[in-house]
């Protein structure tokens, strides 16, 4: 009963502790291991306390410097295309292939912005023909837009069916249509592919 344990028993014990990770258990789960001792448990908490934040300033910087440390890292990834820190909504090949699908060819609306100011420089001439023959050139540069738009939508869910069957494709052609309306060296995340590549 009062006897010393023998040395397996000890060893046991020993092999037992230093398998266990140093961290806070959950309260609900079963012990496993021999109680810490004193000394052990207050280092531990120091060593948590010291890499703790001292106060609500500190911590409220350390989180802008981690959030500017990921925006800094989203922002070359969309310059470099990596898909590991890209934002969850360039994420993943389905999109990869939309953007590769939308770079490889010529689109009307990417060109809408520039074709927008002439127009409005064209109608703010105070010479009749002029302003008709802004408001007509209006009118085609939108309906070559809304054709535009179509021949992709149509062109991107037939790949996308081929390349892609199982996948979950629910957003990938409005995000491919957004992508068209920006003009091709301010797109991001930045085109892999030259035009008339076949992705």
């Amino acid at each position: 009963m009062f006897r010393s344990r023998s040395k397996d028993e000890q060893a046991a014990t020993a092999k037992v502790t230093a398998d266990q990770p140093q961290q806070p258990r959950d309260p609900q789960a079963p012990k496993g291991r021999p109680t810490p001792k004193r000394s052990q448990a207050q280092s531990q908490r120091r060593t948590r306390a010291q890499s703790a934040p001292a106060n609500r300033k500190e911590a409220v910087k350390a989180q802008r410097e981690a959030r500017r440390a990921d925006m800094a890292r989203q922002r070359e990834a969309l310059a470099k295309g990596d898909e590991r820190y890209l934002p969850v909504r360039d994420k993943g090949p389905v999109r990869r292939f939309a953007r590769d699908y939308v770079d490889a060819r010529w689109c009307v609306a990417e060109f809408f912005l520039p074709v927008a100011v002439l127009i409005l420089v064209l109608a703010m001439v105070r010479v009749p023909q002029i302003q008709s023959i802004a408001l007509i050139l209006w009118l085609v540069v939108i309906l070559l837009i809304v054709l535009d738009s179509i021949a992709v939508w149509i062109g991107l869910t037939k790949r996308l069916k081929e390349k892609f069957p199982n996948e979950n494709l629910k957003g990938v052609k409005p995000y491919a249509l957004m992508r068209t309306l920006q003009m091709r060296r301010l797109r991001l995340p930045k085109p892999q592919v030259k035009r008339g590549e076949r992705p």
